[in-house]
């Protein structure tokens, strides 16, 4: 199966944001490729929460959502949408980072909420507070997709090994893992993270990222990767923008769980005494 990942530098403009993901969706379906896999934050990525705001609205009524929907309908592609900010339905006023899944037929069959919530102080003197104007999620999504059980999880989600677990226990044969990763971060654990996720559950892990320096003063990584269950890296899309093409083996997965059956192998640990 053929997808494409697309390596964005999202600004503070969700309509720029969204006419280049309309354009790459296009281009990817006219590629022959079957699913799309866009970044956290593609549609809005904006530090200034203040500035932001104007743009954030609830899923049902984001007209650029909507937009989105009829692009994977009329292109007759499954889209995944990285991440985007919505208010969340929970009362509080705040946000939440979500994942959307949309299949050909333009319809929304899966959303996430991003749980882990970055929330670090960098030696770098770099500060994130996520969680001052973000719900968390309060549960794992595991989707049907065209890859077999596709777990959602965004960016930080990544540092928590748990979370795959629940979702490889639960069938995942693959993971969307879309990243607006600092520099800093990137350069010292993003291939290690992304690989061990791989290996552990024997999985794919499809991870579209953000990269370059953006209009809201950060700098991201880039380096956008799709990697097997063996923790072999099918892609890295280096720095800069652009669209990657992969084709990706779905019998992989049960080659490497045959060689390496660590879902047959796996124990419950007890409690510590």
């Amino acid at each position: 199966m053929k997808i494409a990942i697309h390596q964005m530098n999202s600004g503070i403009d969700p309509a720029v944001n969204r006419a280049a993901m309309d354009i790459a969706i296009r281009s990817a379906s006219n590629q022959g490729a079957h699913f799309y896999f866009a970044p956290e934050m593609s549609l809005l990525l904006d530090r200034n929460r203040e500035r932001g705001r104007i743009h954030i609205q609830h899923e049902s009524t984001n007209r650029h959502i909507a937009a989105l929907c009829d692009t994977a309908r009329e292109a007759h592609i499954w889209v995944h949408v990285g991440s985007v900010p919505v208010l969340s339905e929970d009362g509080s006023g705040r946000f939440a980072n979500r994942t959307l899944l949309i299949d050909p037929a333009g319809q929304i069959v899966a959303r996430y909420d991003k749980m882990h919530l970055f929330d670090v102080d960098l030696a770098t003197g770099e500060s994130w507070r996520e969680s001052n104007a973000y719900a968390g999620g309060t549960h794992p999504v595991l989707a049907q997709s065209p890859l077999g059980p596709l777990g959602l999880t965004i960016c930080y989600d990544m540092r928590f090994p748990d979370l795959y677990s629940r979702l490889a226990k639960a069938g995942a044969r693959a993971f969307a893992m879309p990243a607006a990763f600092t520099v800093p971060t990137g350069k010292a654990h993003w291939h290690v993270l992304l690989r061990a996720r791989a290996i552990e559950s024997a999985a794919f892990v499809i991870a579209a990222a953000q990269s370059g320096g953006h209009e809201d003063g950060r700098e991201t990584y880039g380096h956008s990767l799709v990697i097997d269950p063996w923790g072999e890296i099918l892609l890295d899309m280096g720095d800069g923008e652009g669209l990657g093409f992969v084709e990706i083996n779905l019998s992989r997965v049960d080659e490497v769980r045959a060689q390496v059956p660590v879902h047959l192998n796996r124990r419950v640990i007890p409690p510590l005494d």
